[in-house]
């Protein structure tokens, strides 16, 4: 039985910040060990035994290749994160705008059908966390056999407690054989804590994980007796998506006019065939910094520390520190969180209010939102080191190969030093080989272009002066990334 894992990977993780941000969110960040969560997301399935090994009902799975769903500004983190472990994807899809898990789930079923007509779909949100990783696979094992036999299965996970911040399922008759699931009685809200700790203590109900299994062609099916206009619109999408650079572009005007909403509105909620399977598996969605602080391994004192940190009396803190040296002294139950150009300090009962700062950072038009001083391009990345009246400073990193688009400003002119590594300028007409030491002036309204022709990094400093230095003062006359 093949198994097609479809990684899911929109989404801000704006309840993050100032960590995560909207051009590198949490499931590309490395919040938990030292891969991102879309590289522990992506190894976990694809860690299942070999077929012919082990549990009898795992033997007979083979899980494929996996295929991700992601924003078009994210693309070349996620390709290169997925190079970075060795995985080659089944395919990248690109959303020109989000609209909710159904939508992203129907544009990568139809895309599966392609190769398989009886493909088994493995939805998977890039962002979670599961620490029983062989329990987890279990699961996938016990829904695969639901899903085989046309359900469309959840994983609901069993509570450890009465959660406020999930959503539950209601867990109805048995199905299958043994009892491994169950049908779906009903979808439930966040509820208040009262509410909660009635629906742990009856043990009827389930967190909703937001994990899922079936057949692309059942899931079409019912989505299209649901929703048929927004099949229609993910039809379109796909039927005219275009290839870029090994990307698969969905068509922006369809995809655009799609409805935005959740597997669980659109589907699951009216599907006769919905069954959930209960899990343990040690999940969490990681959906605050209290949450992270839950999943992390804590000291003597309750205490998660990452960075350069020094902690005196302090009890149950988070503190992470990014850039800097951070004391904290006497102190209990804090998130403390440092980053390059901002700081969040917040205690762990008032986590879910620091979605309040990211609305406000993006109403007074502030950056802070939306990336970090060290910004990632498909070339490598660059870092804001100092700006004043007329210049800024940058440091930039070009990775092996790298190539900056032919470009020219109307407004600044730039000096380049190379730090480290080989540069091939193009400056008008001329191309000239730097290395370390060796710099060069690019004068306004020059054609120009920065390129890697080394197998290292190349580090430089680029010093620019002018009446106006923001990046949209670039006109790209060629990109081997397509960028416009």
């Amino acid at each position: 039985m093949k198994i097609y894992p479809v990684i899911l990977s929109g989404g801000s993780g704006s309840r993050l910040w100032p960590l995560s941000r909207a051009l590198l969110p949490k499931q590309l960040l490395r919040l938990v060990t030292d891969k991102t969560m879309l590289q522990e997301t992506a190894l976990r399935v694809y860690s299942l035994p070999a077929r012919g090994t082990g549990d009898r009902a795992l033997a007979r799975i083979e899980v494929m290749p996996p295929m991700v769903v992601c924003g078009n500004e994210h693309r070349f983190m996620v390709a290169e994160q997925l190079r970075e472990i060795g995985l080659a994807p089944l395919g990248i899809l690109l959303e020109p705008v989000g609209r909710n898990t159904a939508p992203a789930v129907a544009v990568a079923a139809q895309y599966l059908l392609a190769f398989d007509p009886e493909a088994l779909m493995l939805v998977l949100p890039a962002d979670h966390v599961i620490t029983d990783v062989a329990a987890f696979h279990l699961a996938i094992a016990e829904a695969a056999a639901l899903a085989g036999a046309g359900a469309l299965a959840t994983f609901g996970i069993v509570p450890t407690a009465p959660e406020t911040g999930y959503g539950y399922i209601r867990s109805g008759e048995p199905v299958g054989t043994g009892g491994a699931g169950y049908r779906v009685a009903r979808f439930v809200e966040k509820p208040d804590l009262a509410t909660a700790q009635s629906f742990v203590l009856s043990g009827n109900y389930l967190w909703n994980s937001g994990m899922f299994m079936f057949r692309a062609e059942r899931y079409l099916g019912e989505l299209g007796l649901f929703q048929p206009a927004m099949l229609a619109a993910c039809e379109a999408a796909v039927r005219h998506s275009y290839r870029d650079l090994g990307f698969c572009c969905l068509e922006e005007k369809a995809f655009a006019a799609c409805a935005s909403d959740s597997i669980d509105y659109a589907v699951m909620e009216h599907t006769a065939h919905a069954v959930v399977l209960p899990a343990a598996i040690g999940w969490s969605d990681v959906g605050s910094w209290s949450a992270l602080w839950e999943v992390q391994q804590r000291d003597a004192s309750g205490n998660v520390v990452r960075g350069d940190v020094y902690l005196d009396d302090v009890r149950n803190c988070l503190v992470r520190a990014e850039s800097r040296m951070v004391a904290v002294l006497g102190l209990r139950d804090l998130v403390v969180v440092e980053t390059d150009d901002a700081v969040l300090i917040a205690h762990k009962d008032q986590v879910q209010r620091v979605k309040q700062v990211v609305e406000h950072l993006k109403q007074q038009g502030r950056s802070e939102y939306q990336q970090h001083r060290k910004v990632y391009r498909p070339w490598g990345s660059y870092e804001g080191i100092d700006i004043g009246e007329r210049f800024q400073v940058k440091r930039i990193t070009v990775n092996p190969g790298g190539k900056l688009s032919l470009q020219m400003h109307h407004h600044r002119a730039e000096h380049w030093v190379v730090v480290s590594g080989t540069a091939s300028v193009t400056c008008g007409d001329k191309v000239t080989l730097l290395t370390e030491n060796e710099s060069t002036y690019i004068p306004i309204g020059m054609t120009h272009r920065l390129e890697n022709p080394g197998k290292l990094p190349l580090h430089l400093i680029e010093v620019q002066s002018g009446s106006y230095l923001g990046e949209d003062d670039i006109v790209r006359l060629e990109d081997v990334y397509q960028r416009v």
